[in-house]
């Protein structure tokens, strides 16, 4: 393991080393996971289950091929809350459940076409920009949950923060041996001491919850109109699938939209959603954060991805270690998610780069331009309740150029073919 450079997407792990690996995951997509359901006013326990549970579906479903973690969706936020305020959040859930179907319905109909229209519709000129968006569009939130966006920036906060930071950089550098590969969980190890010794950790929660509770599980109930004010976020889950499983492949050097396939993948990620509505969790999506962790340490074992999920759904039935894990504080997470997120921003410059983008033609230049632009320039564009921006609006621009520009290359209406 010593003289590995890369443990790949089937190899096993021994358990000595496997389970830090999986706490590096686990620690990784839990700040921004359990936020989900303190915005819906639910226990975040039940989704600390269904993450784990819905990535070791997503594991065998897509037979230990595709590594990714499942953690809760942000893409529910704005409609979910809506039909909250109205009628509840059992409602929430049937929404959830139906997205999921539907999800479920468009895996199959990629299944019987097949997935080879991702190449005409979002070419590597479209791709690398979309790809970098997933991550340069979280650089805001990672600054936000750093304390370092405010009117008052608190010397405590950017202590911890550049702390977290620098040993995550600098150990990702100079580690060897075996704490190569996890200089993120070294990090927080490191922050976390940091935040304590500058007092911005509060134990006091830990004292006062139980040492074992069950995750609070609940039942959907329908309603047409909930479930039309939810439904269109399936578009912006599909996107941000598809990109994520680009991502992914560029890292593990597989294209994982043909083995797997991206049927599996897609069905997998909504098939979770669905059963997250039937127990009363939030959707689940592939998480950025792990793709990160992932591309920083060159460890796409699936078996770590299982151990993460396996400590996902442990720690869900202990009530001390889920508000322990939860008193992380924000400057550790924004330092750690700093590095992250930059990865994924670099994996999409590294599309263009391994596709090798000729921006001498007008028309690349052309269509990354634009969807750089329109996804970092903050432009919202709204039907009903659903508000597209950022990169998923970036997706939609490159998918429908790219679709003009097929069209104009079948009439010969182009003059760089």
């Amino acid at each position: 393991m010593a003289e590995r450079k890369i443990i790949q997407v089937e190899e096993k792990v021994p358990f000595k080393l496997l389970l830090p690996l999986s706490l590096q995951h686990m620690f990784a997509m839990f700040g921004a996971s359990v936020l989900v359901p303190f915005i819906f006013g639910i226990n975040p326990a039940i989704v600390l289950f269904m993450n784990g549970l819905g990535t070791l579906l997503f594991i065998f479903i897509t037979k230990g091929k595709a590594p990714a973690y499942l953690g809760s969706s942000f893409a529910f936020l704005a409609p979910a809350s809506i039909v909250i305020s109205k009628w509840g959040y059992s409602y929430a859930l049937g929404g959830f459940v139906a997205v999921g179907f539907l999800g479920c319905v468009l895996s199959f109909i990629i299944y019987k076409f097949g997935s080879n229209w991702i190449n005409v519709v979002l070419p590597p000129a479209a791709m690398g920009p979309v790809v970098a968006l997933i991550g340069l569009e979280l650089a805001g939130t990672a600054a936000g949950n750093a304390g370092l966006t405010g009117d008052k920036i608190s010397s405590a906060n950017v202590t911890v923060f550049l702390v977290t930071l620098l040993v995550a950089v600098f150990g990702s550098v100079m580690f060897r041996k075996f704490l190569s590969v996890i200089p993120i969980l070294i990090a927080i190890i490191v922050g976390y001491i940091a935040a304590v010794f500058c007092g911005i950790v509060d134990f006091a929660p830990v004292a006062q919850a139980p040492i074992f509770s069950l995750p609070n599980f609940s039942m959907p109930k329908f309603k047409l109109e909930a479930i039309v004010t939810i439904i269109p976020v399936l578009l912006v889950v599909t996107s941000e699938h598809i990109g994520h499983q680009i991502v992914t492949s560029k890292i593990v050097e597989r294209d994982l939209l043909q083995d797997p396939g991206l049927h599996r993948t897609l069905f997998a990620d909504n098939f979770s959603t669905m059963i997250s509505g039937f127990i009363g969790s939030v959707p689940t999506t592939t998480y950025g954060e792990n793709i990160g962790v992932m591309a920083m340490t060159r460890v796409y074992s699936v078996y770590v991805i299982a151990g993460a999920a396996v400590l996902s759904i442990i720690s869900s039935f202990i009530g001390k270690m889920t508000t322990l894990i939860s008193t992380i504080p924000g400057p550790v997470i924004g330092g750690i998610s700093f590095l992250l997120y930059g990865m994924i921003g670099a994996s999409g410059i590294r599309i263009l780069v391994d596709s090798q983008v000729d921006y001498s033609k007008s028309r690349n230049m052309a269509m990354t331009s634009v969807i750089m632009v329109t996804g970092l320039s903050g432009i919202k564009v709204q039907f009903g309740s659903i508000q597209l921006t950022g990169m998923v609006l970036a997706c939609v621009v490159g998918m429908l150029m790219g679709l003009i520009f097929y069209v104009l290359d079948k009439f010969n209406l182009t003059n760089d073919r």
